[in-house]
Order: structure tokens, then C-alpha cells, then sequence
């Protein structure tokens, strides 16, 4: 039963201990107790109000030891810019072709990046990207003529981090499986840039707690300096 394997891992984490995020990704590969590779996962709740548009926590940052996954990238651009896209290593590249494939419920892709000049079109898969975080943006880079950079960032381990309207940010850093170090560092990476984007308009206290946790464990709260 997952439910005693999940409270048999749980009763070896103390609740009302706020763990260093070394103690806490030691803990997190200690309890995992699926038998395929968990994510790990490092969520923050923040004391913003995302329906207030100068305070939308979000932003990209690349995983110094990425995923541990590689993501199949979709490119939707014109002329030469799929021949850079092919060279670059994209997986599937197209124009206007894609828009109406992806119109029609075809999603057999990671990430999606555009060039600006196929915007029209794109744009109108907002209502279908949109809701799986897959929607090309400039302010996350993948709408760009620097196609080459997005794909080589994308594949590197690129993610992109948003408040939800709960005011709670969720972002994979691993998997269970990744050397602990590899974990911690990543985890790190995803931190300081949350904290580096606060919103100068926040009040009161900007992180009012963060944990971390494997796909089916459970959390295990963190300290965070400066929070």
C-alpha cells in the first residue's frame, strides 16, 4: 500500500524542523520509495499577489547538471531559421504546418520555441499551450531569432519558473537517482534566482516557506538564508 510506504517515509522527517537544503535533499533520496525514478521538486510559497502584475514572480534559469531528461524541442520559424533550428538539433522544425498540426491536438513535444515572425500564428495555440507552460514568451527567451542559443539553454537543462495564482512556485531540479551534490546544486540554482526575483513592490516577508520533496514523498520544509 502506498499509503504505509508514504506515512513509513514521512514519520522520518520532522515537521517542525526547517532542514539546510543539503539535510533536505539527503532526507528526500533517503525516503523515496517508488520504483521508477522520482523528480524532485523544490516548491516556495511567496507573500506576493500574482493577480497584480508588479508582483508575477517568474523567470528561466539553466540547471547547472540539467534534468536528467532530454526534451524534445519544437521549433516553428521560416526560411533559414529552420535550417538553424535543424542544425542546432532541434527535433522537429516547421512554419505554419506545426500551428495547424498543434491545432489539431498533436502534442508530442517538450518545449516549443518560435521566432518572432511566426507570432501570429502561434499565438493563436494560446488557449492549448498556455495551460502546459509550453507557450513560446520573449521573457523566457524561446520567442528569439537566436534560435541556436534557445535550443542549446532548452537542452542544457533550461526552467522556467512561475507563481501560480496561490502565490506557490513549483520547479523540478532532478531526479531522485542524480548524485546528491548534483541535487543540492540545482535546487540552489533554482532558489537564488526566485530570490533574486523578488518584486520591489512585495511586502512583508517574500518566501513564507519552501520545501522540498520526490514525486510521491513527502516535503521536507528548508531554511532559506535571507528569505
Amino acid at each position: 500500500m502506498a499509503g504505509k510506504k508514504y506515512a513509513a517515509a514521512a514519520a522520518q522527517i520532522d515537521r517542525n524542523k526547517k532542514y539546510s537544503l543539503d539535510e533536505a535533499v539527503g532526507l528526500v533520496k533517503k525516503v523515496a520509495y517508488a520504483k521508477f525514478d522520482e523528480t524532485v521538486e523544490v516548491t516556495m510559497e511567496l507573500g506576493v499577489d500574482p493577480r497584480k502584475a508588479d508582483q508575477m514572480v517568474r523567470g528561466t534559469v539553466v540547471l547547472p547538471h540539467g534534468l536528467g531528461k532530454s526534451k524534445i524541442i519544437c521549433v516553428i520559424a521560416s526560411g533559414e531559421k529552420q535550417k538553424e533550428a535543424e542544425a542546432a538539433g532541434a527535433d522537429i522544425v516547421g512554419g505554419d504546418e506545426l500551428v495547424d498540426k498543434i491545432k489539431g491536438g498533436w502534442l508530442e513535444f517538450d518545449a516549443v520555441i518560435a521566432t518572432p515572425d511566426m507570432m501570429r500564428g502561434v499565438g493563436q495555440l494560446g488557449k492549448i499551450l498556455g495551460p502546459r507552460g509550453l507557450m513560446p514568451n520573449p521573457k523566457t527567451g524561446t520567442v528569439t531569432f537566436e534560435i541556436a542559443k534557445a535550443i542549446q539553454e532548452t537542452k542544457a537543462g533550461k526552467v522556467e519558473f512561475r507563481v501560480d495564482k496561490t502565490g506557490v512556485i513549483h520547479a523540478p531540479v532532478g531526479k531522485v537517482s542524480f548524485d546528491h551534490d548534483k541535487l543540492v546544486d540545482n535546487a540552489k540554482t533554482i532558489v537564488d534566482a526566485v530570490l533574486k526575483a523578488k518584486p520591489s513592490t512585495a511586502k512583508g516577508k517574500y518566501v513564507k516557506g519552501a520545501n522540498v520533496c520526490s514525486t510521491m514523498g513527502p516535503g521536507v520544509r528548508i531554511e532559506i538564508a535571507g528569505a
